[in-house]
């Protein structure tokens, strides 16, 4: 394969990471999408010579809850400004007893348990089914295992996140259901960003950063906000520090993904082209920019 790709990182940010240490000739840009206003402006900027592109996922300052984020919007402006890869960071609780507060899981698998969001670019007009069998991009979990062991951080590679709708934490039930299981970590907000990605071809992965012991231990305390916001201030440093290592070793000219991340789409348009909605076709205009150009 020929390196003819000049990856540009997307780099979405939760709970605890509303910037990026680091990047140079850095901007905030305001982004308009067909799907209305991604969760706030995005930083621009360079980091060891590759070009970023930063979300803060809930907004500067935390306005915006899980539930009520523009999943649509924040896929869509990233690769508006050119994204090829995005690496997702998110807090999340731990569902399993080796995975301690501090610890960071490069998550391979979701269940997706939200219930009240926009899941799709796709639907009545143009529709569409991407496979999400596998919705890590492996090449990207490699390079941030690679990365997070260097800095010796701790760190497991593999596992599979819990997606609750939310705002509310588990019940005690629940928890213990969702270990049964086999979970590994839970959060809010990894669906439907994964799919989504997919979606838009984009290579994605996520690290996931353990604040706290959901409530199933019933030897640690019940989650407090108080709690997980101290814990996960701890990771953001180190959240940072991995992504300063991460962002050049995937950031070299490449070749097509092998994973076939970036041809998700290249069989998962139904409609026949004669019955395409137009003004569905015109807000892909950037999600399916490689299908319509064809």
């Amino acid at each position: 394969m020929s390196d003819n790709i000049q990856p540009v990182i997307g780099i979405i940010g939760g709970s605890g990471l509303y910037d990026i240490d680091g990047l140079e000739d850095k901007a905030w840009r305001a982004v308009e999408t067909p799907w209305g206003a991604p969760s706030d402006q995005l930083l621009e900027g360079t980091l060891g010579g590759v070009r970023c592109v930063f979300l803060p996922r809930h907004g500067r300052g935390h306005p915006t809850s899980p539930t009520h984020l523009n999943y649509r919007a924040n896929i869509d402006a990233l690769k508006r400004l050119g994204c090829t890869d995005v690496i997702s960071l998110s807090a999340v609780g731990s569902l399993r007893e080796e995975l301690p507060p501090g610890h960071f899981v490069i998550v391979d698998q979701f269940i997706d348990r939200s219930f009240a969001r926009e899941n799709s670019f796709f639907g009545d007009g143009c529709v569409a089914h991407v496979s999400v069998a596998d919705p890590v991009c492996p090449r990207l979990g490699d390079a941030l295992e690679q990365g997070a062991r260097t800095l010796g951080l701790p760190v497991t590679r593999g596992g599979t996140y819990l997606v609750m709708e939310g705002p509310q934490f588990s019940t005690r039930a629940e928890s213990e259901l969702y270990r049964s299981w086999g979970c590994s970590v839970i959060g809010m907000t990894n669906m439907p960003e994964a799919k989504l990605a997919r979606e838009a071809e984009l290579c994605y992965a996520t690290v996931a950063m353990v604040t706290d012991y959901d409530c199933w231990h019933t030897d640690h305390d019940a989650v407090t906000v108080d709690m997980v916001v101290k814990v996960l201030f701890s990771n953001a440093d180190r959240a940072r520090a991995l992504v300063r290592e991460v962002v050049p070793m995937i950031g070299a000219p490449r070749g097509p993904c092998p994973a076939g991340c970036d041809r998700a789409l290249e069989y998962a348009i139904i409609t026949a082209p004669e019955r395409r909605d137009p003004a569905l076709m015109g807000k892909l205009d950037v999600v399916a920019k490689r299908m319509l150009a064809g």
